[in-house]
């Protein structure tokens, strides 16, 4: 049986559970939208403190929002709040009352300082940064996670050479130790990005219009000048330079910053579940999930999801953009609300994709001798492009090209380098050897190993 508040049984649901959006399941209490209540609250109240600190409202106030602060809001109807969202065109409006309501028990004076100067922007926007300050913070932890496990494979595997790929078909030699260490060497450097944006997120405090008219006529300019540094400092966030109710980089750059994490987690995924197909099995997952109908089935699942959200996450950085470049006015008409589903989403895909890339990186093992196998699949035409280099100033290019061509057609690569008179001087088994021609792959590995543990990389 349903009620108004979509309660089943009793028991309160939310409106999504992510049943059509599996990979960010994992994230769904750190940026639903009962997380994001607490932040506003968290906003209101970090503004009453400040107004506290700096000697505006009496201390009697403070003391009321510790009260608060103590208690939770789980009992909050959410379907409530978002259906009366919708007169003002946001929430902060009808958690205003809400909040004074319980301020108000614990001292009725302090209820009016709720709230006190500020605009609803400036308390949606404040909460939208301590909740992408938060997220940040586990998708970093979590991606360093995923970059240990790479670290080892890395490690463990950088002289084990295997085919190169491009445009899907077999390229040259390089090796599964270097496969790992591109895949950590974007991981890590997408963590450190996001890292970074997410230690510039600022608080906003502009009033009305971003010019803090009403701070400036309650207390006077100097106080409404220190107001927001002192805002910032109570919810953790960076003092703003000024307002930006329209000028919305921290939002774009927030957001590019988790799409870079999730094309990052993507390209990791899409070459795990490559290298997992039964015909490759060059690599393979120890949580892989089954059929409903092939019980063989062993399917690399979490490499599945962290592709699903790798292919949405780029529109919503665009959406994002897009809402920036439309942002007019001082507070802009459509633009600023089009940001909210978008960021929210991209938060709960970049903490959902990271959430899987654990899983992913600590189950991932890698087979060298499959790699081997299939470096001779071509019989040796995988270091064509070594053989041209030695060979061509030999025989010519006429001789070398129809040789690579009877070699493609089946003839035997060696023996085909070995009947050529000019070759007598030559070592045919190391020339055509894939584990002679890998370059500079184990200085490249190690090169990301080094990098990985400069940026506290940790096995």
């Amino acid at each position: 049986m349903h009620s108004d508040d979509g309660s089943i049984a009793g028991r309160s649901h939310p409106l999504d559970v992510g049943l059509l959006s599996p990979v960010s399941v994992p994230a769904a209490d750190e940026a639903s939208d009962r997380a994001f209540v607490g932040h506003l609250v968290g906003a209101e109240l970090a503004l009453m403190r400040a107004l506290v600190d700096q000697g505006l409202a009496p201390a009697s106030v403070g003391a009321a929002v510790e009260s608060v602060r103590s208690r939770t809001w789980d009992d909050l109807d959410l379907r409530a709040l978002a259906r009366d969202s919708v007169a003002g065109g946001n929430p902060v409006i009808p958690l205003i009352p809400l909040l004074r309501a319980r301020i108000a028990q614990a001292d009725p004076d302090a209820a009016a300082w709720a709230h006190r100067g500020a605009t609803s922007q400036d308390i949606m926007d404040s909460a939208l940064m301590t909740l992408a300050r938060d997220a940040a913070a586990t998708i970093t932890d979590r991606l360093g996670r995923a970059a240990a496990a790479l670290l080892v494979l890395a490690a463990r595997h950088r002289d084990d050479p295997a085919a190169a790929r491009t445009l899907t078909q077999h390229a040259v030699p390089t090796t599964l130790g270097l496969k790992a260490a591109n895949w950590l060497r974007a991981i890590v450097r997408a963590r450190h990005r996001l890292a970074e944006v997410a230690d510039r997120l600022p608080a906003q405090l502009g009033g009305a219009g971003g010019t803090l008219a009403s701070f400036v006529e309650a207390f006077g300019p100097d106080q409404a000048a220190a107001l927001p540094a002192r805002f910032a400092v109570e919810l953790g966030l960076q003092a703003p330079d000024a307002p930006w109710h329209t000028d919305r980089w921290p939002v774009t750059e927030y957001g590019d910053a988790l799409a870079a994490v999730v094309a990052a987690l993507g390209t990791f995924a899409s070459d795990v579940a490559t290298l997992a197909r039964t015909e490759v099995g060059e690599a393979s997952v120890s949580a892989g999930g089954g059929s409903s109908a092939m019980p063989q089935k062993q399917n690399p699942v979490g490499a599945v999801l962290i592709r699903s959200a790798a292919m949405r996450a780029p529109g919503l950085a665009a959406q994002l953009q897009l809402a920036a470049g439309l942002a007019v006015d001082e507070r802009p008409d459509g633009a600023w609300h089009a940001e909210w589903p978008a960021l929210q989403e991209l938060m709960r895909l970049a903490l959902g994709a990271s959430d899987r890339a654990v899983v992913v990186a600590e189950g991932l093992t890698l087979d060298p001798e499959r790699a081997r196998a299939n470096l001779s699949l071509t019989g040796g035409l995988i270091v064509s492009e070594r053989l041209s280099i030695v060979l061509v100033p030999l025989v010519g290019r006429r001789r070398f090209d129809a040789l690579i061509s009877d070699a493609a057609g089946g003839a035997d690569l060696a023996a085909l380098v070995r009947a050529q008179p000019e070759a007598s001087d030559i070592d045919v088994d190391a020339l055509v050897d894939p584990a002679a021609y890998l370059g500079l792959a184990g200085r490249l590995t190690d090169d990301a190993i080094r990098d990985a543990r400069q940026e506290g990389i940790r096995p």
